[in-house]
This record gives C-alpha cells, sequence and structure tokens, in this order.
C-alpha cells in the first residue's frame, strides 16, 4: 500500500471515486480513506434531485400516449394523400419510428422526440449527479448496482431511467434482500425479462389461453442477481421459481391512471406448493415468491457471488480473495446491509494496492474527462459519445450487464482519441495544461507522460494527451 499522502489521495480519487477536480488531491491528503468513508454518510447519498421527472408508469403512460397520437396522425396523412391523389409526399411525412424513439439527436439543438426526450432527462440526472459529485463513491455503487440489475431501453425505453432512480437509488445503501425485492418487481425489470409473458400452465389464465412458463427472469436472479453459475441450483429449481413469480407484471400502459403500475394478477399464478433450493413454498400468492427472494437474498453462495463482483469492479479484474472474503464474511455478518460491505471495501488495506490494473470503461472515462477539464457538455453529446464507445447508456448487451474486465474494452482505447479531441476543443479558456496534469493525476503521473505533455503543440493537445495518458485512464 502506497505511503505518500497525495499519491493514496489520487489513488483514492481514481479508484472509489470519478477522478479529481481542482485543488481536490490535496484536499484529502490528510485522510483519503477518511473522504471516501464520509461519502457514505452524507444526507441522501445516493438520491438525485428529480421532481421534474415522471415515475416509471407515468412515462410509460406518456408514451404511449404519444405512440398512440403518433399511429392516428399518420393514418390522417395518408387518408389526406390516398383523397388527394398524392403520393410524393409519402418520404417527408413518415419517418423511421424506432430511430426517432430510441436514439437521442448529438445536435444540442434538435429537439428530440417525447420518448428520446424521457430518456435524455433521467440521463442528464444521472451526469450532474457524477459530474458533480465531490468523492462519487456513492455514485459509482450506483452505476455498479445498476449495472449487476440492468435493463435496456431497447426494451423498455420509457421506464429505463426511472427504474434507476426508483429500485437502485433508494437501496444502494441498504439491505440487498430490500434491494433485489425493489428491482425484482419492477415493471422494468418484469418486462425485460419477460415475466409478464409468463403464466402457470395450470392456472386460470394458462389453462383458457394454452400458454405456459417463460423462465427468463427466474434464471437471471439465480444466475446473475444472486447466487451465481455452478452454486448449486438446478434446472428445477429454475422451474420452481419461475412458476412461483408468475402473476407478478403491471398494468397495461393504455390503462389511465394506473397504467404502468406493478401487479400481482392471482388468475396467471400457478398455483400450489413449490421447491426452490430444497425450501417448500406453500402458496401464498405473490408472498410466496417474496419469501424465496428473501431467502436467496441471505443465500452464503449470494454473499460470494456479490463479493467477488464488488472486488472485481473496484480493484483488479482477479481481485485479491483475502479482499472476496472480508466483502463475503461482511455481507454474511451484517444481513446484506450494503453500507457495511462498502466501508469494508474502503478499510480494507487489499483495496489500496498502488498497481491501478482497471481500466476504465467508457462511461467512467468520460465523466473523469468532464469533470476534470470543466468541458461544456450536452446530455446528447455525452450519450453519443459513450455509445460510439460501445457502452451506451441504459443498453448493454444482454441480462449480464456491460463486462467489467479490460478485455472487453482494451481494443477500443483508440477511440477514445476522437472523443478525448471534442472534449479538449471545448475547454474553458482559463486551462493551463500542467496544472491541469496536477489536478488530475498529481503524484500518479509519471516522468514521461508530464513530458509529454509539456511538449505538446497546443493547448488542445495537451489536454487530450492527459486524458489519454495510461494513468488517467486507469483507476
Amino acid at each position: 500500500m502506497t505511503t505518500d499522502p497525495k499519491s493514496k489521495a489520487a489513488l483514492a480519487l481514481h479508484r472509489f471515486g470519478f477522478g479529481p477536480v481542482r485543488d481536490q488531491i490535496a484536499a484529502i491528503a490528510d485522510d483519503p480513506r477518511g473522504a471516501v468513508l464520509a461519502d457514505l454518510e452524507r444526507p441522501v447519498a445516493g438520491r438525485v434531485v428529480a421532481a421534474n421527472l415522471p415515475s416509471s408508469p407515468e412515462a410509460s403512460r406518456q408514451f404511449f400516449e404519444f405512440r398512440a397520437e403518433r399511429q392516428a396522425a399518420q393514418k390522417l396523412a395518408e387518408r389526406a394523400k390516398k383523397a388527394a391523389g398524392a403520393t410524393a409526399m409519402a418520404a417527408a411525412e413518415t419517418d423511421d419510428a424506432q430511430t426517432a424513439e430510441t436514439a437521442p439527436p448529438s445536435n444540442g439543438n434538435q429537439q428530440p422526440t417525447l420518448p428520446a426526450q424521457l430518456v435524455q432527462n433521467e440521463a442528464k440526472v444521472r451526469f450532474d449527479a457524477a459530474i458533480g459529485a465531490d468523492i462519487g463513491f456513492v455514485e459509482r455503487l450506483v452505476w455498479f448496482w445498476s449495472n449487476h440489475f440492468c435493463v435496456s431501453i431497447s426494451s423498455i425505453l420509457s421506464m429505463a431511467g426511472a427504474y434507476e432512480r426508483e429500485a437502485i437509488r433508494p437501496h444502494a445503501l441498504g439491505r440487498f434482500a430490500d434491494l433485489l425485492a425493489a428491482v425484482e418487481s419492477h415493471p422494468a425489470m418484469l418486462y425485460y425479462l419477460d415475466n409478464t409473458e409468463s403464466m402457470g400452465a395450470d392456472s386460470v389464465a394458462g389453462i383458457n389461453r394454452d400458454k405456459g412458463l417463460n423462465e427468463n427472469l427466474a434464471r437471471e436472479i439465480l444466475e446473475l442477481h444472486t447466487l451465481g453459475v455452478r452454486s448449486g441450483y438446478t434446472q428445477a429449481d429454475v422451474t420452481s421459481f419461475a412458476n412461483v413469480i408468475t402473476g407478478w407484471t403491471f398494468i397495461g400502459t393504455g390503462v389511465p391512471n394506473h397504467g404502468g403500475e406493478f401487479v400481482f394478477v392471482r388468475r396467471l399464478h400457478e398455483p400450489g406448493e413449490q421447491v426452490v433450493l430444497g425450501t417448500r413454498y406453500p402458496d401464498t400468492g405473490i408472498e410466496q415468491g417474496r419469501a424465496v427472494l428473501a431467502d436467496i437474498a441471505h443465500h452464503p453462495a449470494t454473499a460470494q457471488h456479490i463479493a467477488q463482483k464488488l472486488a472485481r469492479h473496484f480493484v483488479a479484474d482477479e481481485p485479491p480473495p483475502a479482499l472476496v472474503a472480508k466483502l463475503d464474511k461482511t455481507f454474511r455478518d451484517s444481513d446484506g446491509d450494503l453500507k457495511e460491505v462498502a466501508k469494508t471495501l474502503v478499510m480494507a488495506d487489499e483495496s489500496w494496492t498502488p498497481q491501478r490494473t482497471k481500466l476504465k470503461p467508457p462511461s467512467a472515462w468520460i465523466v473523469g474527462v468532464v469533470r476534470l477539464t470543466g468541458s461544456q457538455w450536452l446530455v446528447g453529446r455525452l450519450m453519443a459519445a459513450q455509445a460510439s464507445l460501445g457502452e451506451p447508456l441504459w443498453r448493454p448487451p444482454a441480462p449480464n450487464g456491460f463486462p467489467d474486465t479490460q478485455a472487453t474494452w482494451i481494443d477500443g482505447i483508440p477511440h477514445r482519441l476522437d472523443v478525448a479531441n471534442d472534449f479538449a476543443s471545448r475547454l474553458p479558456i482559463t486551462i493551463e495544461p500542467l496544472a491541469l496534469l496536477d489536478d488530475g493525476l498529481g503524484p500518479l503521473a509519471s516522468a514521461e507522460t508530464r513530458t509529454t505533455i509539456a511538449r505538446a503543440e497546443s493547448r488542445a493537445q495537451a489536454v487530450m494527451l492527459l486524458t489519454m495518458a495510461p494513468e488517467f485512464l486507469r483507476r
């Protein structure tokens, strides 16, 4: 573990946060560990001010109305064209709905559609919280859990951002059992992993509609969200658990006032007792599912799985086994208290190894660049930059989220040059590159990096080289 106070402070800001801002390395040098721990104790840590943002149900209803009005307008336009015998207007009066609804424009002057605006408004709150954070440790935890329990705007555009606010943020420093219950019953997750299509084969709806079980949500809860692979559960456990959570769905978004809200529908629920991981669960309706979730939240394999992922995310692709063991023990001893687990992460000496081998993913790197440079930014531009680097916001490639290892991101490093150049071209005129180097890296900067930046041909080039330096790319 490094003993130089400023080196340890710079390490703390990169490893546990989003990187330093002006004079911050010196400001926390007396007690870097204490500064990181203090981030956990801030009032309403992890929450965001979002009074103007709709809830998930409200957003889903707005999206439904937008699509309905759009469809009606297109039909009226088609009728008018037929009546007038005009066909040349077709290309001008229709457009690609999928593109318009899911791709926020990178041009800040272009007015986005309502669905794109829903996403951008949520994204702006997220970026504001990260860019404006003091240390950023709690925000990093929010991002970790959001990726662990990921959903995708490709499947549920209207709810993805609100899902993070509603299910992740309130519980990121709470108990894992409460976080698990919140995410698995959220309409965004139920839709993303197809539980809205699931019904018991012997349920009233299953019999009447000749339909049956969808096991996606049950399988991903066991494999990705809790126990992890090769933890001892069987296919029979997956099937039984899928039967347990039949009936977990939400009210249709076209229903006024309550569309998009979670609801348990008894007629979809598979009747009878189910056995999951050797435990028998009587048919108590929605409580049957809650009981299974509570038990797997406390399973030893869940503690091990979460400990391994947290250590890998913050410290190393192959984390120290001693660190994983400490996190595992705290998780079990504290009844899954995630704040206590986070404290253990910070207090462990293994977390402070001076070897900085973790490669920052595009999202964290972009936020670090903006924080350090004070570059002007627009939410659409940040989202476009993140997408161009292979990590589109709230659009993971699969239910296991974006990978968290160097192998995933290393080949994309050259592509960050364009983004770095773009940010460097928007610098405040007061920026002085060598001062920025001291603010952003301090003693972590190698002699080679200092020489390279000092010899840059322009201020913009110097800042670009700083943000692309190996010491800035890693945490």
